[in-house]
This record gives C-alpha cells, sequence and structure tokens, in this order.
C-alpha cells in the first residue's frame, strides 16, 4: 500500500512505526488481523475483532451497531479506513468504548437523520479528535485555560517551551488523520484533555501509548465516572499550530484569524 503517507510528519508519531510495518505487508489487511489476534482485541460484547472487506456489510445495517454486534470492522481499500484500522491497533480500549456508546445510542435511537447529540459526539471523537496530554499541575491548568480561550498568541509563541515541556499532542481522528496526508493551514482538531501525573514524561513511547488508552477509554466509562460526551466538551486545536509541526511558526503565522480564530462572545 503506498497512498503518499510521509511517516515522518511528527503527527503521525503515534502509529508511525506500526503503519510503515503493515503497509509494507503483502496483504495489509491480513497483516491487520493477525496483529489483532496477537493483541487479544475484542469489543465491548467480548468478540473478537476482526478486519473485513465492506462487502460484509450486510445492507440495512449501520457500521457502529456491525461492529457491536459481531467485532467484523468493514475495511475498504483506502487511506482512511486504513487509518481507522491503526487506531484501533493502537488505542484498543478508547475505541471499544466509543464503539459501545454508538451502538447503545442506535440501539435506542435507531437509524435516522439526526444522530443525536450523544453520538454526533462520539462520531467527532472517532474521525477527528486529538489528546491534549497535559500535566497536572499549575502551569498545565493554565496552558490549557488559555487554550480554550483561544489565546494562541500566548500559548504557541510567548509560552512555546512551557507548553512543550507540559503538554503532548496525540491524534485519535483517523480522518484527521487522512487530512493531514496533504496538510493545510487550517485542518482543526476536536482536542480533548487528558490529564497525567509528572511521570508521564518520563515513559517511553509503548508505555505511553498504553497509560493513555487506558486512562481516555476510563474517561469515556460512564459506569467508572466518565464524562457525559456531547460535543460541547471539545475545543478546537488547529494542528499544524502545535510547536514544531510546521514550518514558520512565527508570530505572523499564528496572527492569522482565518485560522487560529478568536473566542467567540456569547449573546447575553
Amino acid at each position: 500500500m503506498d497512498y503518499g503517507v510521509n511517516w515522518n510528519a511528527p503527527w503521525l508519531a503515534p502509529i508511525r512505526r506500526l503503519g510503515e510495518q503493515v503497509a509494507g505487508a503483502p496483504d495489509w489487511r491480513v497483516e491487520l488481523n493477525l496483529r489483532a489476534a496477537q493483541l487479544n482485541i475484542r469489543n465491548h460484547a467480548g468478540l473478537p475483532l476482526s478486519f473485513v472487506l465492506q462487502e460484509d456489510l450486510p445492507s440495512g445495517v449501520s457500521y457502529e451497531a456491525h461492529i457491536g454486534a459481531t467485532g467484523n470492522v468493514p475495511t475498504r481499500s483506502n487511506l482512511h479506513d486504513f487509518f481507522n484500522a491503526l487506531v484501533w491497533l493502537t488505542f484498543p480500549r478508547i475505541k471499544v468504548e466509543l464503539n459501545a456508546l454508538q451502538a447503545a445510542q442506535i440501539a435506542q435511537l435507531g437509524i435516522g437523520k439526526s444522530r443525536g447529540p450523544a453520538r454526533d459526539a462520539a462520531t467527532l471523537f472517532d474521525e477527528n479528535a486529538a489528546f491534549l496530554v497535559v500535566v497536572d499541575n499549575a502551569a498545565g491548568h493554565s496552558l490549557v485555560d488559555a487554550l480554550r480561550s483561544h489565546q494562541w498568541q500566548d500559548v504557541f509563541v510567548a509560552r512555546r517551551a512551557q507548553f512543550q515541556a507540559q503538554v503532548g499532542v496525540f491524534l485519535f481522528g483517523h480522518a484527521m488523520m487522512e487530512k493531514l496526508v496533504n496538510p493545510y493551514k487550517a485542518i482543526t482538531a476536536h482536542s480533548l484533555v487528558c490529564w497525567v501525573e509528572a511521570d508521564f514524561q518520563s515513559l517511553s513511547d509503548v508505555q505511553k501509548l498504553a497509560r493513555l488508552d487506558v486512562t481516555m477509554a476510563r474517561q469515556l466509562d460512564r459506569a467508572q465516572g466518565g464524562i457525559e460526551l456531547l460535543p460541547s466538551v471539545f475545543s478546537p486545536l488547529p494542528v499544524l499550530g502545535v510547536p514544531t509541526w510546521w514550518h514558520d511558526q512565527n508570530a505572523e503565522f499564528y496572527a492569522d484569524q482565518e485560522v487560529f480564530r478568536p473566542m467567540r462572545l456569547r449573546k447575553s
């Protein structure tokens, strides 16, 4: 498989090694299934996960409900679904929690023109999320507050070194990854904060991904006191503004208000 992916791009760091290996396999779908079996990935019903042909999805059955009922993930031969499969193998616990939420919403509300806010949020998460992994201290909270209030110059210019020391950005959304194969400045993720202890910085890359998977999955699990997933929980993040993720990141770059938009004032 060769879709012109630059595996050295910084935003692909979480899936880089796996992506290069699977893309180079004689049959990438077979390789994905071998790895899913090795990891013993199962859906929320305990069924083993398998990546199958899109044609295996029965007519009239939703994609999410099919995964929930069978463990089979319909997977087309395109970059969008390839990235989705890599995310399943990298963050399996999070994907299982998301699928459980989506399947439950479909069972409750059916498949209509309106998804409902919870399913809308789950779709945004699945397709377009980025995790802001932030050290749980005063500096970290200050940076998150500034990001949520769109103080881009403060965070990315004035406090750039502090941001790099306190915050890690991990892409999760597979549609976001696909867009970034041909990057352009306006690409914006729906970000969620994951608070971590200072020891997170000293973990290996593999350990960081595993802890993030566990932590964010727990954050989605309402039975464990997790958040109610609604569109309002996300904060916009222009991803090419992340320090070192693009060239010429000077004050002028961040002054582009078509991308780094000021906070909208709420109408009283």
